[in-house]
């Protein structure tokens, strides 16, 4: 697939020819948003994303669009290929002003993007964001459409003339110094033997392959700090459109590949790879 990109938009579930001005996600970030891995025009874990869609929406008393008619139209964009599939939800159109319309009629979109580059066969290679997480209870584990501190995040490497061939992500903390996840995805690591993701109930997102990994690998929730992280066995990110993306260095830290644990991320991979099919190719 090119990188191009393809879209189609809806108010309800009316076809529109563009996003519209007045729209409130526009104005103040008012929806949330989903990023999904296709597979010969489907989405395997199509469930899992309108679900946490939903208890997004309703925590923000946010209307949505029927799913039947969501999902057709991203397979129709689709046509048969894989990518990666977006689906924008936002409140819908609306003045100035906070105060949300009554009743509000959602705008959505659909669009189809091309694969990112797969991860380096050693790992990826991490920093530390200076960049700090607020903390929001009502917005936490939201895939919501606020992400400027994420933008700030990433816009460091810019500032400090780092190459993004050669740092590939970078990890953030809390204004409490907490480390939360990485730029764009979850973030796991091992110690004593046992699968550590940090909690999502003040910041970060709740991520869709961030809860199969808790479950695949029986992982625990835990609170971390920056050295637990750097004095880790093993550390891995996953996101739902990369998957499984071990990590070969932090900072001045680096895993050796074929460690106990590391083996346990390359076997976690070709177990994702075996019930999502778009996750096969890499394998390879």
């Amino acid at each position: 697939m090119s990188g191009a990109i393809a879209r189609r938009c809806f108010i309800g579930d009316a076809p529109v020819d563009a996003w519209p001005a007045d729209d409130r996600g526009l104005a103040y970030g008012d929806g949330l948003f989903e990023t999904m891995r296709a597979h010969r025009g489907d989405l395997p874990w199509w469930r899992a994303h309108w679900a946490r869609l939903a208890r997004g929406a309703e925590r923000l008393r946010l209307p949505l669009p029927d799913p039947h008619c969501v999902r057709q139209a991203a397979q129709d964009l689709l046509g048969g290929e894989g990518g990666v599939l977006k689906l924008l939800v936002s409140r819908g159109r609306g003045g100035r002003g906070y105060a949300p319309p009554v009743p509000a009629v959602p705008a959505w979109q659909v669009s189809v993007h091309a694969l990112p580059p797969p991860a380096p066969p050693a790992g990826l290679v991490l920093r530390w964001c200076r960049t700090r997480l607020a903390a929001q209870p009502l917005l936490a584990g939201l895939k919501h459409c606020n992400r400027l501190e994420q933008v700030l995040a990433r816009a460091e490497w810019d500032e400090d003339g780092i190459d993004p061939i050669l740092v590939q992500e970078g990890l953030m903390q809390g204004i409490d110094g907490e480390v939360v996840c990485a730029t764009a995805a979850n973030l796991f690591v091992c110690r004593d033997g046992q699968w550590l993701t940090p909690g999502v109930e003040r910041n970060g997102v709740a991520g869709t392959c961030r809860a199969w990994a808790i479950r695949a690998l029986d992982a625990r929730v835990a609170r971390l700090q920056v050295a637990d992280v750097e004095t880790a066995e093993s550390v891995f990110l996953c996101n739902a459109v990369r998957g499984i993306l071990p990590v070969a260095r932090l900072e001045a830290r680096s895993w050796a590949p074929g460690t106990p644990s590391q083996r346990r991320v390359v076997d976690l991979r070709a177990r994702l790879a075996a019930e999502h099919p778009a996750f096969e190719m890499e394998m390879s």
